[in-house]
């Protein structure tokens, strides 16, 4: 059994798909202008190496884990924003089918709650440090950014069409 976490995503121009929607959302959170969509273009790039140099990083565009770490906020039910849009992507990603899931309105309320600490109950079956308290910090941030299906040790999750996340058999 597996006590850790896959790494981050690496992404970079050319990149599409997930989580390029969920990074946006968190550069917008950090001050960038950004429209928010699947594809990692140029201004994306431009946007990517302002924020790497901000915080002192190699700025050549690529998110690495390092990137991640420093890009990724707390949320936690009552906030708002992109930020929160970020965590609810993850989750709409996560259900599998457009529109399903968690509604992407940056606004973590008691839904996105729910599917958050569902999400870590889930999570802490095989990592027992995690902690069942609704707040998407470091270690949840880094969790729901993995695949469809994240597997952990002999456990599946999913996240199913009414958001709650939940072991499976990984037959889904």
């Amino acid at each position: 059994m597996s006590n850790t976490l896959g790494p981050w995503p690496v992404v970079q121009n050319g990149s599409q798909g997930h989580p390029i929607r969920t990074l946006k959302f968190l550069l917008r959170a950090r001050g960038h202008n950004l429209a928010v969509d699947g594809i990692f273009g140029a201004v994306t790039e431009a946007a990517v190496k302002a924020f790497q140099t901000g915080k002192g990083m190699t700025a050549d565009g690529v998110v690495v884990p390092q990137t991640w770490s420093a890009l990724i906020i707390q949320a936690k039910k009552g906030n708002s924003g992109d930020a929160v849009r970020g965590v609810q992507e993850e989750f709409q990603f996560r259900s599998g089918e457009p529109g399903k899931g968690l509604t992407v309105d940056g606004i973590f309320g008691p839904q996105t709650d729910s599917t958050v600490r569902g999400f870590q109950h889930a999570l802490s079956l095989d990592i027992p440090s995690v902690t069942v308290d609704g707040i998407v910090g470091p270690v949840t941030w880094q969790a729901v950014g993995q695949r469809h299906v994240v597997g952990i040790g002999t456990n599946k999750y999913v996240t199913t069409e009414s958001g709650f996340t939940e072991a499976c058999d990984g037959r889904t």
